[in-house]
């Protein structure tokens, strides 16, 4: 039998815990323990929010969910084998079997366990047990653990999102007298901002605030040196011969967003897919979410209509009118939320065509999908062990829906794509550069084409 971490047809092994001192390694002996214990205490701090609305049932739901939690830690802490669920979700049977895939690939000589596997496995199923254990004490089954945090991140990001919300008001008012090369000066800030909203991480900062203090606009110069691939280029000549394509068949650009966390990042995300369709670069904007409380502040149904409720309901003119703005996009389908299952699944993405072919076949439909932060682009490098010097595309093993580009600062110790000595001397400069947040990259793939097309003029890719 195959050991599972042996390199396969030139594609390297899983980051795990094995290596003592790795990022994995240390992630996994500190950082997940450090949030499952603040899960703990959120729970016991709302004992008697749950008795008041549950009475006796919700402090006895209280209890036991944090003696499944404690458990859980307890395994993790001592690397006990990874166990199955044992709910009855509509999930619990596909992560199940991805278990015994798992165990066949170690064989008879080891079990599948918290630091012997994949990093990208363990975590995503830390996150999944967390929901079991609510999930099997009704009647506390639906609590977001996490909603404080991301709350508190929204509130705490205020000045950051009026200022946002002003500058967006102020691009959308002039919006049809601008130039191509206007627009795509705009559009550039903006496809930045996003991605440096994605500093606000706080599975990164096991849920220490983390919030955005700054003007986002006026640090995009200083940040500028810090995205190591940038194909904002590539980005935009999509957008735009998506546009002049002219298909019959197909007349409206649709750009979907692969979210990731809730608070000040999705307020970026939001104001990068109202430019697009005030624009008129896309006709559609389709946003996708997770289903379940996901890695501390991901994105849920739940947290996208706040966000935009708040937003209406905020104390400032522009960020109440762009708020009324964003809730006509949603009432007219120009904006839309979905959420699937495989989002909050284990899988690489280039599983996703075999595994779940309705939301690959959804994806398709696309003429551009955002993939934003760093677990995605863990999910689509597969969070392997790559050389920095491979291609984007090469490490997609296949995973190509749409032309794609991830929005991503680097917090976790996978990044391909780089040119030949970038990384080495990246690593000289500050050994941590993979894991510190400070550095980004716009990385852009499409199988129809360069990985990359050139960086010249963002016109040369179009007929005027």
């Amino acid at each position: 039998m195959m050991a599972a971490d042996q390199t396969v047809h030139g594609v390297p092994p899983s980051l795990s815990a094995k290596v003592v001192g790795s990022f994995a390694y240390l992630t996994v002996r500190d950082r997940l323990p450090t949030i499952l214990t603040k899960v703990i205490d959120t729970i016991h701090r709302n004992k008697n929010k749950f008795f008041e609305e549950y009475g006796e049932e919700g402090i006895q739901a209280e209890k036991q969910t944090i003696s499944l939690l404690s458990k859980m830690r307890n395994e993790l802490q001592t690397d006990k084998p990874v166990i199955p669920l044992t709910d009855s979700l509509q999930d619990a049977e596909c992560w199940n079997q991805y278990l015994q895939k798992h165990q066949k690939l170690h064989g008879d000589q080891e079990s599948v366990s918290w630091f012997k596997s994949p990093w990208l496995y363990v975590e995503c199923y830390m996150y999944r047990r967390i929901h079991e254990a609510l999930w099997l004490n009704p009647p506390i089954s639906d609590y977001d653990v996490f909603n404080e945090g991301k709350t508190q991140s929204f509130f705490e990001s205020q000045q950051a999102v009026m200022t946002l919300c002003t500058h967006l008001e102020g691009v959308n008012s002039n919006i049809e007298n601008l130039s191509k090369n206007q627009l795509f000066e705009h559009f550039n800030k903006l496809l930045q901002v996003s991605l440096w909203g994605n500093k606000c991480d706080l599975s990164i900062s096991a849920g220490q605030d983390n919030s955005q203090k700054t003007s986002p606009i006026d640090s995009l110069i200083s940040l500028q040196p810090f995205i190591l691939v940038n194909d904002s280029n590539s980005v935009w000549s999509t957008l735009i011969s998506a546009q002049t394509q002219g298909r019959s068949e197909k007349t409206t650009v649709r750009v979907d967003i692969v979210l990731d966390n809730a608070g000040f990042e999705l307020v970026t995300d939001l104001v990068l897919a109202d430019f697009l369709v005030s624009s008129g670069l896309a006709r559609e904007v389709h946003f996708h979410g997770k289903s379940i409380p996901w890695f501390v502040s991901d994105v849920t149904a739940h947290d996208f209509q706040w966000t935009i409720q708040q937003t209406m309901a905020a104390n400032h003119k522009c960020m109440s009118k762009i708020g009324y703005q964003w809730k006509s996009h949603l009432k007219d389908g120009v904006w839309s939320y979905h959420d699937h299952p495989f989002w909050t699944q284990p899988h690489e993405f280039c599983d996703m065509a075999a595994d779940a072919p309705d939301l690959y076949a959804n994806l398709q439909g696309a003429d551009l999908v955002l993939f934003k932060g760093d677990l995605n682009y863990r999910k689509l490098t597969g969070d392997r062990d790559w050389d920095h010097t491979v291609g984007f595309g090469s490490a997609l093993q296949g995973f190509g829906p749409a032309p794609l580009c991830s929005l991503r600062t680097l917090k976790a110790n996978v990044q391909v794509g780089l040119q030949p000595g970038q990384a080495e001397k990246l690593t000289s400069q500050e050994p941590d550069w993979m894991t510190c947040g400070k550095y980004a990259v716009i990385q852009f793939y499409s199988s129809g084409g360069t990985e990359r097309l050139s960086s010249g003029s963002p016109w040369a890719h179009m007929d005027s």
